[in-house]
């Protein structure tokens, strides 16, 4: 619903009658008019003044008279250095309220009759979900929401990494160290405990390889390597992952563990399904708390072998070629990549081959058009390769790629590191900003009168929309640091913000009672607050298409904080229940109830739901 293509198509007309311009209806620009002048759009003519042949000034007035008398919407005009300013007539407004309130489906775009695929969160089940999990998962869930609302159907997926050494690890630790107990027995969230043998596994190791620098193969290797006396220390920093792999005990059990695993060993499969499960169910407790869920999971136990026949194919058709040891390589330099190996000599495969069965998979699942990879920034480079290389074999979705990269997210604490158990996991964080939602609304007092189940209803609600407006109202590729305190300021740009301007909407409705607008019942005139809020609200389409256009969920967040803003604005400047007259009642509940309901719509799309009280 595009209230202001009437416009547009008169401005369009205008320029061919006046000056024989062809202009578009959608390359009209209209814009909010600023503030400081007079008018609720204004259009730049500085674009058709030279091809006019006249003054910027002469055009804006030209075109300005040309509106006036062929379009019904137009009050007045004003011209101002080169911009056309048009204050739009009561009608217009009246129209646009009485329009919105009878468009359940307000805001969202026509069925497009394409699919699109978005991948996100894609964990690892040797530890929980942590902080920079929150942002992909955040992410990935509000930008499918938006695309859904734009018009595309949507299919929601993650690939689960349940394979490879850091998953042996865990399991070795647990194994070793476990004694057989359960999460249950321990009482502690399931992936949260794979997570601590995760832990305890680089604990171990590391007392392991402290034990070994004070041995006799270390004094070897550093007379060996040629490390001067004082400098141990550092080589020992660096030489870890190698210590790993040529003399750890630990190391040696993990590698023969997964080799195993790879042999379909059974009493190494049995345990790896064991601790799996128990990561999967810890997973789910929390994607339910965030909202969020997934048509089809995808898991690399059962994709990794995927892309090793495509080689062939891309040998076939000149896309790969194979070196004299057998490995197969694919040369990306005249695209400004450098050339990269998809098999190695001994016809295993790496992880981007993977990534191209993979796609090719999902294509043959679900036959989409776009698939969008919400994967951090660190990433890039991969995700470039993939996407060269699906392009050069011609894969009919090649060309619909798009990596949703994101920066990391830091606490005012500092940065985070899995292995040394200092992550701050996706559950404490939940649980911290519920908290201190809970201690805020406390210290107000004004949920007393709810019960406690209520009461904590309530509390959840506000702390994850403290949480998830936080991450999303930034732009996905700013590293950004969360703060959970400043997430919460209820005077802030934040989501408790946002919901309070829902909230008092709530109250006015409970005090005024039911409420049905009469599109019969018209102003006699628009307060600059009122006008301003119509402007925003008849925007939101165009916001959501756009966010969905740039795959940026803060496109959204950031407007429904600037509406929600004006609303409180409006909520101050004009009397509602006790308005004047009849007629400005029924125009401000209106706007009221369309607010409340693009507000509610808008949070929804970024995961957000909205108390009734608070």
């Amino acid at each position: 619903m595009n209230f202001l293509q009437p416009i547009s198509q008169t401005v369009s007309e205008g320029l061919k009658s006046l000056y024989q311009l062809d202009v578009a209806a959608n390359q009209v620009q209209l814009n909010p008019t600023k503030k400081e002048f007079k008018g609720d759009y204004t259009i730049a003519v500085f674009p058709y003044s030279k091809e006019a042949g006249k003054s910027p000034t002469e055009v804006g007035q030209a075109l300005g008279d040309f509106l006036m008398n062929h379009t019904s919407g137009l009050a007045s005009f004003n011209v101002v250095s080169g911009f056309l300013n048009l204050e739009l007539s009561i009608d217009f407004w009246q129209h646009a309220l009485a329009a919105i309130l009878t468009q359940p489906s307000f805001g969202h775009g026509e069925a497009k009759n394409e699919k699109v695929m978005v991948e996100f969160s894609s964990p690892n089940t040797n530890k929980p979900l942590h902080l920079g999990h929150i942002r992909n998962i955040l992410l990935g869930w509000s930008l499918s929401q938006i695309l859904e609302a734009s018009g595309y159907e949507v299919i929601k997926t993650q690939i689960i990494n349940d394979r490879g050494i850091a998953i042996c690890k865990s399991m070795l630790a647990w194994h070793k160290f476990g004694e057989g107990i359960t999460p249950q027995q321990a009482g502690v969230k399931c992936d949260h405990f794979v997570g601590d043998y995760y832990v305890l596994f680089e604990t171990k190791f590391q007392e392991e390889y402290q034990l070994w620098q004070n041995g006799a193969e270390a004094d070897t290797l550093l007379k060996d390597k040629g490390v001067e006396a004082g400098k141990e220390a550092n080589f020992f920093k660096e030489y870890k992952n190698q210590y790993f792999n040529l003399y750890s005990e630990l190391g040696r059990e993990a590698r023969e563990m997964l080799q195993k695993w790879e042999a379909h060993d059974d009493e190494i499969i049995s345990l790896w399904h064991k601790m799996n499960s128990w990561v999967y169910e810890g997973f789910e407790s929390t994607y339910q708390q965030l909202g969020v869920s997934f048509d089809k999971n995808y898991f690399e136990s059962e994709t990794y072998l995927l892309g090793k026949a495509t080689v062939d194919h891309g040998l076939n058709i000149g896309v790969f070629e194979k070196e004299t040891d057998g490995s197969v390589w694919i040369d990306l330099t005249d695209a400004g990549m450098d050339r990269k190996i998809v098999l190695r000599s001994d016809g295993t495969s790496v992880y981007i081959t993977q990534d191209i069965g993979t796609a090719m998979l999902r294509y043959q699942d679900f036959g989409f058009q776009k698939m969008i990879y919400t994967v951090a920034d660190e990433q890039d480079y991969h995700f470039k390769v993939l996407f060269e290389i699906l392009k050069r074999l011609k894969e009919p979705y090649a060309t619909g790629l798009y990596h949703l990269n994101y920066g990391m997210v830091d606490l005012t604490t500092g940065k985070m590191k899995s292995r040394e158990g200092t992550v701050v996991d996706a559950d404490d964080l939940i649980n911290e900003v519920v908290n201190e939602a809970a201690t805020s609304s406390a210290e107000r007092g004004e949920l007393a009168e709810l019960s406690a189940l209520q009461q904590q209803e309530v509390f959840t609600k506000i702390g994850l929309a403290a949480l998830k407006f936080f991450i999303l109202k930034v732009q996905p590729k700013k590293r950004m640091t969360f703060d959970p305190k400043e997430s919460l300021d209820m005077q802030g740009q934040t989501g408790p913000y946002i919901q309070n301007a829902f909230v008092r909407i709530q109250s006015i409705f409970r005090k005024g009672g039911v409420f049905e607008f009469n599109p019969s019942l018209k102003p006699t005139a628009l307060e600059e607050s009122e006008k301003s809020l119509m402007v925003l609200l008849t925007s939101f389409p165009g916001v959501i298409a756009e966010a969905a256009r740039v795959y940026d969920p803060s496109h959204l967040a950031n407007y429904c904080y600037t509406l929600a803003k004006e609303f409180h604005r409006f909520y101050h400047e004009v009397r509602i229940l006790g308005a004047a007259t009849h007629e400005e009642k029924n125009f401000r509940l209106g706007i009221c109830k369309v607010t409340a309901e693009v507000l509610q719509k808008g949070m929804k799309m970024l995961g957000i739901d909205m108390p009734e009280r608070m």
